[in-house]
């Protein structure tokens, strides 16, 4: 019974923490704009975080953007630290003066985002690569412009609409 209430006091504080807005007040007057920000050769280095913060995996990521003026492709190249690789190619299509919508293999229906001043909100279910198989996510992904070539990702990771962990991405343009 102990073991019950522990995990429903758990999941209960884990759905209450504070998460972003479009609608908090800009750090800056940097405007992003994926397509240029990611256009290129760019380097990230992240990990996985469970609710308990305890860092269950590390990453590397090269990232290869290319912008043809409606499509931005992202080849994306993940090491693990455990030496294990992945390759994700995300096809992201400009839907608005700030919005966008995008897929890549292994998401669920469409990926949607929207810009806002220097952040991006990009909201999407996928199947994630583990060893026994695939687990289904949803991912609350936030992107802040830090600096012209520093972007920071923090992605708050759902299964079954509870929270999971969150996974922290730097981004460096090269």
């Amino acid at each position: 019974m102990r073991l019950i209430a522990l995990i429903f006091v758990t999941m209960f504080l884990a759905a209450c923490t504070g998460k972003p807005s479009l609608q908090d007040d800009a750090l800056s007057s940097r405007e992003l704009n994926l397509e240029e920000f990611f256009e290129g050769k760019l380097v990230a280095y992240g990990q996985f975080q469970d609710i308990f913060g305890t860092v269950r995996r590390r990453f590397e990521v090269t990232i290869d953007g290319t912008w043809d003026g409606r499509t931005l492709r992202l080849v994306e190249d993940f090491v693990y630290d455990d030496g294990s690789t992945e390759r994700r190619i995300w096809e992201l299509q400009k839907t608005g003066e700030n919005t966008w919508r995008g897929s890549a293999p292994g998401v669920i229906g469409v990926a949607t985002g929207e810009e806002h001043g220097d952040v991006f909100n990009w909201q999407y279910t996928i199947d994630l690569p583990v060893r026994d198989g695939t687990m289904r996510v949803s991912f609350d992904d936030w992107m802040w412009l830090l600096t012209e070539d520093r972007l920071l990702n923090k992605a708050y990771m759902k299964r079954f609409g509870v929270d999971v962990g969150v996974v922290t991405i730097m981004f460096e343009k090269q």
